[in-house]
This record gives structure tokens, sequence and C-alpha cells, in this order.
């Protein structure tokens, strides 16, 4: 998401991830004649092992509080979930009208950018 917005004293993080999101944008328009779609997830605080040992480290007594205060300006006031921004992927790969986006998940982490080559529906069981 900060890709999408800035934040105070973070010219170089921001600038990073709105780099990634011109960059998807920019290679969408230059390989969609090949049958290509480009996107990018603007992923926000996901409940991963890496996310989880941070928490810990931030409240070792109540990692559930951290995990809570961590979440409390997402419109979900819960972090995400790996299983969760899987199926916006399998989304994506499935979708070939969708090209050149960003899709804003919940709040302020890092963009996850993919390709899909259009034949690749064919090797998804669903």
């Amino acid at each position: 998401m900060v890709g999408l917005r800035g934040i105070l004293n973070s010219a170089a993080y921001v600038s990073t991830k709105h780099a990634v999101s011109v960059i998807t944008k920019t290679a969408a328009i230059e390989v969609a004649s090949h049958g290509i779609s480009v996107n990018a997830i603007a992923l926000g605080a996901i409940l991963t092992a890496m996310m989880q040992d941070a928490l810990d480290q931030m409240n070792p007594e109540n990692p559930k509080q951290a995990e809570l205060e961590f979440a409390k300006n997402n419109i979900s006031k819960r972090l995400g979930l790996p299983e969760e921004v899987a199926k916006l992927v399998v989304f994506l790969l499935i979708e070939d009208y969708i090209n050149g986006k960003i899709l804003p998940s919940m709040e302020d982490s890092p963009m996850l950018t993919f390709h899909k080559p259009s034949l690749f529906e064919s090797y998804i069981n669903y």
C-alpha cells in the first residue's frame, strides 16, 4: 500500500514501492500483445511465521495484544492470512481481463508482483 500513498520520513522506502507500481503498469503495457497479464498486490500485514515472531518480540507476555495493536488501522481489525493472499493470487492467475493493476489487499505492506501467461489457465486445477 505504501507505493500508493506516502509515509512520513520514509521517502526511500515509499519510492521503491512506487517503483514496483510503475514497473507493473509499464510491463503490462509492454507484454499485453503476447497474452501476458502483469498485476501487483499491495499486501497488508499477513500473519506468517515471520510476523508471529515479530509480534512475540513486540510483546512477549501477550503477542495477541501486539497483533491487535498492529491491526487496529485495518478495516477488518485483524491481520491477513496467507491463504487469503493465495486466493487473490489464484483469482488474478485465472482472470485474463485484469491487467496493469495494483490491487490493495489490506494496509501498509510490500507489493507482490507477478505475471501470468494466458496459457497458465490450462495448468490450474480448481
